[in-house]
């Protein structure tokens, strides 16, 4: 097991300056599992000092000596792959299945990724006199969520480092051990010292810190959309670039000319993938208004199949969500749907039968779900699905707009005419048309309070450079 009273900084395992700890619970037993040292302002100010010595030689390393080290970490991220599974089913309760699978797939494709773009990517462009040169940013300061530990670690840090940058990582404290143990993984690939940095703590203190400090240059949070606002805040003092991947309120608008049955299925599945803790979840589903009562009937049926139990249990497809705080947040989304007037074809209030502990909750299938309910406009962040009614195009369109978040979308037709119609009117960053696969050369990001920036391949690195001219070259 990881030990979970040091940080990582300038390529040593140090002790906090503080004495603060925070108990790190299994969401499935309630049991706490250890205690995590947490830092304070001193401590990201120490981190931020290694990661600014760091910068001036690692970004004059060149493209082969970063490739050797990227590619030294992606061996010993798929050697210790069972390990990392393990602690993300542990800390935040992710069935062992998924954990194996998605969650750790994502981690690798986004090295194998970064790998290759920097092996072709172009840091300068000439055009006449003039010679465009794409310089890595400086001192990043990276703070990730819970929901994906791998995924969006690893989506931060991989093009960072391929862009020569140097970085002070802050994971969420409620899922710190796989993090920890992908700081030994950067310390055995070999990094120099200084450029990979992690500090443990809550955001209002580290990630403040971090967000403030002057020497840090891009600040990217992947978080909920208030935390997000509050980096924001704190980076604007310094007038620093901020990268920003927050909340979302997906629509999957399925029309009655698609495969409708698998259709609704599939959305059913797709919302409740990672227990529904995920920021691009399709959470609204749209049918038109005669298809309603079927659309209800197929996805009860289909969330009533779900095998929900301990994560360690390889038959478990849903274990539970990650703490106290957010089953109570679920509940109370729930409880407001049945006291709104919205029809409750699936799950409900409360753990599943049979289950009295753990942060377990119910797959839950709300039917005629109107625009004003809470369940249609908040991020639930469970595995709790609305259905909604359109009348036609220009209908399920309004619907789907009507949001302040604008990550993802989904269109469900067999007129492929219609369905990039529908896809070029969605105010959302990415489009998925008829059970599309992900595809991790795609940009990623949001509109209006879902974000702004960019991740995965050119584009995700592209954030983490700067562009600079210089005429007369």
């Amino acid at each position: 097991m990881v030990r979970t009273d040091r940080f990582y900084i300038d390529g040593r395992w140090v002790a906090p300056r503080g004495t603060d700890t925070f108990a790190i619970v299994n969401p499935a037993t309630e049991a706490v599992t250890g205690q995590l040292a947490m830092g304070n302002a001193d401590d990201a100010a120490a981190a931020v000092d290694a990661a600014q010595r760091a910068f001036d030689a690692w970004s004059a390393t060149s493209r082969e000596t970063r490739l050797a080290l990227l590619t030294r970490l992606l061996e010993r991220y798929n050697a210790g792959a069972q390990e990392m599974a393990e602690l993300m089913t542990a800390e935040m309760g992710v069935a062992s299945g998924f954990s194996r699978g998605a969650q750790i797939a994502l981690g690798r494709a986004h090295l194998e990724t970064a790998i290759r773009v920097l092996r072709e990517f172009s840091f300068s462009e000439t055009r006449g006199a003039t010679v465009l040169a794409k310089e890595p940013i400086g001192v990043c300061a990276l703070i990730t969520p819970w929901n994906w530990p791998m995924n969006q670690l690893v989506v931060k840090v991989a093009p960072a480092l391929a862009a020569g940058c140097t970085m002070v990582v802050k994971p969420s404290e409620f899922s710190p051990y796989s993090a920890l143990r992908f700081a030994q993984m950067i310390d055995d690939a070999g990094f120099p010292p200084g450029v990979f940095n992690l500090v443990n703590g809550d955001g209002a203190i580290v990630g403040e810190a971090l967000s403030r400090d002057a020497r840090v240059d891009m600040v990217s949070i992947t978080g909920s959309t208030r935390a997000g606002i509050a980096v924001a805040k704190a980076a604007a003092q310094t007038v620093k670039r901020v990268h920003q991947e927050l909340g979302g309120k997906s629509a999957n608008i399925i029309f009655d000319d698609a495969d409708f049955d698998r259709a609704v299925a599939f959305g059913v599945r797709a919302s409740y993938l990672n227990c529904g803790q995920s920021c691009s979840a399709p959470t609204r589903m749209l049918v038109p208004r005669a298809l309603m009562s079927r659309a209800a009937r197929i996805a009860a049926q289909t969330a009533n199949a779900i095998r929900v139990g301990p994560p360690e249990n390889e038959h478990s497809e849903l274990g539970p969500v990650v703490n106290a705080k957010q089953y109570a947040h679920i509940q109370a989304l729930i409880e407001s749907g049945v006291a709104q007037g919205a029809t409750l074809a699936a799950g409900g209030p409360g753990r599943p039968e049979g289950v009295d502990k753990g942060y377990f909750v119910r797959p839950t299938v709300f039917a005629d779900v109107t625009p004003d309910m809470r369940i249609a406009r908040e991020e639930i962040f469970g595995p709790v699905l609305s259905i909604m009614a359109f009348d036609d195009e220009a209908h399920a369109l309004a619907i789907a707009n009507d949001s302040p978040y604008g990550l993802a979308g989904y269109v469900q037709t067999n007129d492929q005419d219609k369905a990039r119609r529908v896809a070029a009117k969605l105010r959302v960053g990415n489009v998925y048309i008829n059970e599309a696969p992900w595809d991790a050369n795609a940009p990623f990001g949001g509109y209006k309070q879902s974000g702004n920036g960019r991740e995965h391949a050119e584009f995700g690195l592209g954030d983490y450079l700067e562009l600079k001219a210089i005429a007369g070259f």
